[in-house]
C-alpha cells in the first residue's frame, strides 16, 4: 500500500469513528432540543410519556447489545438527562421489588424489551432478562414479574453464553 492510500484508509477510519460517536446518546448535550436529539441519534426504539408532560426517548441495543440509553425531555422538548440504565450501580436505586408500585410499565420505561422471557418452577410468573456489562464483563439482569404484573425481585449473574460457545 502506498503512503497516500494508507492516509485515505486512516481518514476513512477516522470518519467512521466520528460518525459512530454522533449516534452515541451519552454524547448528547443537556438542553438539546428533541429535534436535535432525533437528528443526532435517529429514531428511538421506544418512546414513553413522563410525569409533568415530558417524554423519554429510549435507545436500546437489545437483544444482542448491552446498553439501554434513556434520553429524558422536559415538557418544552429539551434534554434534561441521558442515562445508560443497564448499569449495576443503578439497579438498587431503580428497581423497587415487592412494593406493588413497580410494574411491567415501569420496567419497560426503564429497560425496554428484554432479550428473553423465561419461567422456572420455583416462581409463579415470568423472568425478564437483559444483557449488560459491568467492568467489561458480560452480565445478566433478571427481573421477576408475578402474574399481576408486579416486580417481586431481581438479581444479576454472569453471562456465560460466550464461554459456552467458545471452542474447547
Amino acid at each position: 500500500m502506498t503512503f497516500p492510500a494508507r492516509g485515505s484508509v486512516a481518514a476513512l477510519a477516522l470518519a467512521a469513528l466520528l460518525a459512530g460517536c454522533a449516534g452515541e446518546p451519552t454524547r448528547l448535550p443537556t438542553g438539546s432540543s428533541r429535534e436535535q436529539a432525533l437528528q443526532q441519534l435517529g429514531a428511538p426504539t421506544a418512546t414513553y410519556a413522563l410525569p409533568g408532560g415530558g417524554q423519554r426517548l429510549q435507545y436500546s441495543r437489545a437483544p444482542a447489545g448491552f446498553e439501554v440509553n434513556n434520553v429524558d425531555l422536559d415538557a418544552g422538548g429539551h434534554v434534561v438527562s441521558v442515562t445508560q440504565e443497564l448499569d449495576e450501580r443503578l439497579f438498587d436505586r431503580t428497581i423497587q421489588p415487592g412494593v406493588g408500585n413497580w410494574r411491567v410499565a415501569d420496567v419497560m420505561r426503564t429497560y425496554g424489551r428484554p432479550f428473553e422471557i423465561t419461567q422456572v418452577s420455583s416462581f409463579d410468573g415470568n423472568i425478564w432478562t437483559w444483557r449488560y456489562k459491568f467492568q467489561n464483563t458480560p452480565r445478566l439482569l433478571y427481573i421477576y414479574i408475578d402474574p399481576t404484573g408486579v416486580v417481586r425481585r431481581y438479581h444479576t449473574g454472569d453471562d456465560l453464553t460466550l464461554e459456552l460457545l467458545a471452542p474447547l
